[in-house]
């Protein structure tokens, strides 16, 4: 309880202070506050009456609070004291586009929190007793010979990844840095799993236990030398990097109040202050001398105009969009379903919506990137308007309600993808949605389809000797 509280306390002082400090006309700011007051009742029943964990929700609280209350109050305090107020990508602030996004926002989330609790409650998870599995120690050194071979035959890839910059696009295709770093390269991060799951549910020896974890080092340390900030970007590294705390100290996040405080910790407080800090314009001893420089007007509001927080502001170009162009009715979507159809055999296959939002801005407000993200809650509203927002909330709400047996089932790989998907959902909900798809996909078969496909085969040919003709 005293942790519930302590959360809560941080939770709505933060928000106190984002609607005090906040300057603008009382319509807009009643917009966001009706937005604070819902997310605050989805945050307290997450928190004090939700007794199943439900990492989903967690990470689902914390986008909203960060992306859709945080960073558009701290613009609003940056366009006040320009001439001419527009974000980075020159699209023009309104105070209407702002109240209308808000609706949106506020539809999403009450359509959202009522298909979850009510298909939540609906599906009980049957309590089975587990069923212990066998796994052998040659089934975790397969999928460790297996990983080194990935290595290996990828090495010029591998070494093209570590050297190319961030910003540099890759000169491989995107079918094969799909297959290769979102399924490929998670394979010893399953050996991992396997090894987990080898300690709780086989009775070893003092041997083979050794055995055991010399081989499960050695995976950690493929899944770092595969996955690392040199070779992946922070939204693909934050789910694996969770993952393994979930694996190896579920204390830390086996509770709601747990996972929800530290993803509050680390992407509201812990992110913005270390962008703010390496971007402040004063030295150590002026902050040293003066700590109130740390506060001064705007200095705190400057990071979130970055499009790191476009978020908000980008339904906003939607809208626009859709006021110029038309809803797609669900053309759009096919980018994401379809996503692993190469181009160059479908010459017609439509952008994604973050091309779409970039291109719009390079259009209209002589912007000069193109691929920006686009929230999930747009992708419905670009396609079929505000019944589409619904519906994506009612599939959000279906998939979290899914996932959740997973997270409670006996298998490991289950459990982990479970979590992964919980942990993703900041990437998926921020968008674009064809890349936040395609890359849980990605993750799912390699984390799930291939190591079930590798451990039958080992099953089938080491075990049950098919081989050998029966007399």
């Amino acid at each position: 309880m005293l942790l519930r509280n302590f959360f809560i306390f941080i939770y709505l002082s933060i928000t106190v202070f984002l609607f005090v400090t906040l300057e603008t006309s009382l319509s807009l700011w009643m917009s966001f506050f009706g937005n604070a007051l819902i997310l605050t009742f989805i945050t307290y029943y997450h928190i004090f009456i939700e007794r199943r964990y439900s990492p989903f929700i967690s990470t689902y609280i914390v986008f909203n609070y960060l992306f859709f209350l945080v960073a558009p109050l701290a613009q609003i305090s940056e366009f006040n004291i320009m001439e001419t107020p527009a974000f980075t990508h020159h699209f023009p602030f309104t105070e209407l586009t702002f109240i209308k996004t808000n609706g949106l926002i506020a539809t999403f989330n009450i359509v959202f929190f009522l298909f979850y609790v009510a298909c939540k409650d609906y599906i009980k998870i049957k309590r089975k007793k587990p069923v212990k599995k066998a796994y052998s120690l040659s089934s975790i050194f397969i999928i460790l010979i297996l990983s080194v071979l990935v290595l290996i035959m990828n090495y010029d890839f591998f070494l093209d990844e570590l050297s190319r910059p961030s910003w540099l696009t890759s000169t491989y295709s995107v079918s094969y840095l799909l297959i290769v770093k979102k399924v490929l390269f998670l394979m010893p991060l399953a050996g991992a799993i396997l090894c987990i799951d080898y300690y709780k549910n086989s009775k070893i020896d003092t041997q083979k236990w050794i055995l055991a974890t010399a081989m499960l080092f050695f995976l950690i340390a493929l899944v770092l030398l595969f996955k690392n900030p040199l070779t992946e970007k922070r939204n693909a590294l934050g789910p694996i990097y969770l993952l393994f705390f979930f694996l190896f100290v579920p204390k830390l996040l086996n509770s709601n109040v747990k996972s929800t405080l530290l993803l509050f910790v680390v992407m509201i407080i812990g992110f913005p202050l270390s962008q703010f800090l390496t971007h402040i314009d004063y030295g150590f001893d002026e902050i040293l001398s003066n700590p109130s420089l740390l506060f001064a007007k705007n200095q705190l509001s400057e990071g979130y105009m970055s499009l790191n927080y476009d978020a908000f502001i980008n339904i906003g170009v939607v809208m626009e969009h859709v006021e110029f162009d038309g809803f797609s009715y669900g053309y759009q979507l096919l980018s994401a379903f379809l996503f692993f159809v190469p181009r160059s055999l479908w010459v017609a296959k439509p952008d994604s919506s973050g091309l779409i939002v970039g291109n719009h801005v390079i259009d209209h407000y002589d912007f000069h990137f193109a691929n920006l993200s686009n929230p999930y809650i747009a992708e419905g509203y670009m396609n079929f308007g505000i019944i589409g927002v619904i519906l994506m909330a009612i599939v959000l709400a279906l998939s979290i309600v899914y996932f959740l047996t997973w997270l409670n089932s006996s298998n490991l790989f289950k459990k982990s993808i479970a979590f992964y998907y919980a942990m993703h959902l900041l990437f998926l909900l921020r968008g674009d949605f064809t890349n936040g798809f395609a890359y849980f996909i990605g993750t799912f078969i390699g984390l799930y389809l291939l190591p079930k496909v590798i451990l039958a085969f080992v099953n089938l040919f080491f075990y049950k000797k098919v081989w050998v003709q029966k007399s």
